[in-house]
């Protein structure tokens, strides 16, 4: 069961996609897994996503999916949150915003991965500093087993309001 936030809300693998960037991520992920649950990590080729790869987030699930571990973190991810997680666990980046958040956002990651299903969640960020809008897509990815071990988020928010409110810190 997803544990969600305030002002955010979740739909497990989503029918219907209006989001231009999610929508097309979602085909992509579609196509590369035909008649699987989910593609193989090694199926994905960055080169064919290549516009998209400054909102993009990749973690690896740890043994039980007890955490996950960012292994790629987009720029404008990065300049969103103000900071580069890479090679850290969703623990440890969340940690300073409470454990409410930390279970809200691990409970989407296993969602997505134990069910080997998207996860779509939109809303507000409420617990960064000023609440911003954003809308991801949690793709779960397989080793060659089928066992899902890798999580392809795509992140999306308003950049221009974002570094509007930043004061011009996120350029």
């Amino acid at each position: 069961m997803l544990e969600l936030i305030a002002r955010t809300s979740a739909d497990v693998h989503p029918v219907r996609i209006d989001n231009p960037a999610l929508a097309a991520f979602h085909a992509y992920w579609d196509e590369k897994r035909g008649s699987r649950a989910m593609p193989f990590r090694a199926e994905l080729d960055p080169a064919e996503f290549r516009n998209y790869l400054g909102w993009i987030v990749m973690a690896e699930a740890l043994p039980d999916y007890s955490d996950f571990r960012y292994r790629l973190i987009g720029t404008k991810i990065t300049r969103y949150f103000q900071a580069d997680n890479t090679g850290r666990t969703v623990t440890d980046t969340f940690r300073r915003f409470g454990p409410k958040t930390v279970d809200s956002i691990l409970s989407v990651y296993r969602e997505a991965t134990r069910g080997g299903r998207p996860v779509r969640v939109q809303g507000e960020a409420d617990w960064l500093d000023d609440y911003q809008t954003f809308d991801a897509l949690f793709l779960p990815l397989s080793d060659e087993t089928g066992r899902s071990n890798v999580l392809m988020n795509v992140f999306t928010f308003d950049l221009d309001k974002a570094i509007q409110r930043s004061g011009g810190m996120l350029r």
